[in-house]
């Protein structure tokens, strides 16, 4: 799923977009539908949104769910995120997203 192209084609909002809905909170398919407008025409894209969704960092194939255990088992930062799954390690596009993460707790 890197580099960016066009998830919902009813409304042309692309991977970068929903990966944005991400780092402000957005963390279920409705979320994103309120905050993009995507997957509200066909549905048509959902799946690929939950894929992006349950999805932190494409380089190190770190799930949403291990990030949040790991912020849950006391990685208070990203670099300690970053040691317990390898998250933000590589490219460290995903930097923002674990933030996000940390500050909400999910």
């Amino acid at each position: 799923m890197a580099g960016n192209h066009i998830v919902c084609n009813c409304r042309q909002v692309d991977y970068l977009t929903i990966r944005k809905a991400m780092i402000a909170g957005a963390r279920t398919l409705q979320e994103i539908k309120e905050m993009t407008g995507a997957s509200t025409v066909c549905g048509q894209c959902a799946g690929e949104i939950r894929e992006i969704l349950a999805s932190v960092c494409g380089c190190k194939h770190v799930s949403l769910a291990e990030v949040v255990a790991a912020v849950e088992n006391g990685a208070d930062t990203v670099e300690k995120v970053g040691e317990a799954t390898g998250a933000g390690t590589d490219c460290g596009k995903c930097k923002a997203l674990v933030q996000n993460v940390i500050d909400m707790g999910r």
